[in-house]
């Protein structure tokens, strides 16, 4: 009798990899998994760095630190040790700072110091380094390719930022690139009293009004930040280029995580069939949160049996009613990733059950890979 066929696990779709981006909507577990990710490779004896820019906190706090900081740390192997975790490799970390990140691209694509403290001192650039759409993704990537380019690491595993619509990620490089393209500068590269003629005698009034009320001239400050920043367009462009072709080399690996609820499974197959069109290395789809099937109704109306005999008739009609709930989101998960495993015509799909407890430290991390890693 032929052994059954194991399932292919993460170690497989990344075998020859060297980087992961864990990528979906929000909510669905996707640092929890890129934590959990990257501390199975390391303990399979790769050196991996994992990244990301989740505003909770929560990959500092799975491995057991106080903080993260904008440069790679490597977790004290003593951690994994405590937890009875045998790690053969190395684990680094890092909670990506955006604003840092991009004040550092800014030095780099600068074309000499008095064009960089320029910008970096700009009111204008204070804020929109920080509330430009896309900018967080983007920067995302810029560090993912940074530390590609380093060559210091296996794997690199990126936990892309919290969004409601995970095409913002795929997103992120064509919309800061369309911002900061030349033509959309000319505007107001003008600068001074030409560029307030340009704009009309009203709103030219305005900022004058406002100049005087506030002593910021706004205009001076709009064509001062975008002579200064004009100058790097071009590096910028190059950049976006490079970071895309990254993103669509054979080296990389999309692990596409979501829950086995409708409107998130809906979203991944649409984020998988962009990726199709986009020619982007798809490696699997991770269901997280997936409730077991609790059994037929046969072994239902056993258990409301046993109950019966163990409790009293109206605790036993609580615990019975329970499980009747919780069968039933059983059931829907089950034929939820039924639809996704047909739609995804064949492609990997590793599922991770809904677990006992919340997942917030190393423990729950291994939790997570018996699952991931079918191979222990």
């Amino acid at each position: 009798m032929a052994a059954p066929k194991r399932r292919m696990d993460v170690a497989d779709v990344l075998d020859g990899k060297q980087i992961c981006i864990c990528a979906g909507s929000g909510g669905v577990g996707k640092t929890t998994a890129s934590a959990a990710i990257a501390l199975g490779m390391a303990a399979a004896g790769a050196k991996v760095a994992v990244v990301t820019i989740d505003p909770a906190r929560r990959l500092a706090n799975s491995l057991g630190l106080e903080q993260l900081g904008n440069e790679e740390r490597r977790i004290d192997p003593r951690r994994f040790e405590r937890a009875g975790i045998e790690l053969r490799g190395e684990l680094w970390a890092m909670m990506l700072d955006p604003k840092r990140t991009f004040d550092e691209v800014v030095s780099k694509r600068a074309p000499d110091a008095a064009t960089r403290d320029s910008v970096l001192g700009n009111p204008i650039y204070k804020q929109l380094s920080g509330a430009l759409a896309g900018s967080q993704e983007y920067m995302a990537m810029e560090k993912l390719y940074e530390l590609h380019e380093q060559g210091d690491y296996d794997l690199l595993v990126l936990d892309t930022p919290p969004t409601r619509n995970a095409l913002d990620f795929l997103d992120a490089p064509e919309r800061l690139t369309s911002f900061i393209d030349s033509r959309s500068l000319a505007f107001f590269s003008a600068g001074g009293r030409r560029g307030l003629g340009l704009l009309g005698r009203g709103t030219g009034m305005l900022f004058s009004v406002l100049k005087r009320a506030t002593g910021i001239d706004l205009l001076k400050d709009l064509s001062d930040f975008f002579n200064s920043f004009g100058e790097m367009v071009p590096g910028f462009r190059e950049r976006a280029q490079e970071v895309n072709r990254l993103l669509g080399d054979k080296r990389t690996s999309f692990l596409l995580v979501t829950s086995p609820q409708h409107d998130a499974i809906e979203e991944a197959l649409f984020f998988e069939a962009r990726m199709r069109e986009s020619k982007l290395p798809f490696g699997a789809v991770i269901v997280n949160r997936m409730h077991a099937d609790v059994g037929s109704s046969r072994v239902k109306a056993r258990v409301e049996a046993e109950l019966g005999e163990l409790l009293d008739e109206r605790l036993a009609g609580k615990v019975a009613r329970n499980l009747a709930d919780y069968r039933r989101l059983a059931e829907r998960d089950r034929s939820n990733v039924a639809e996704l495993a047909e739609r995804l015509r064949g492609e990997p799909m590793i599922i991770v059950p809904w677990l006992d407890d919340d997942v917030h430290d190393l423990t729950g991390l291994a939790a997570i890979n018996e699952h991931l890693f079918a191979r222990g």
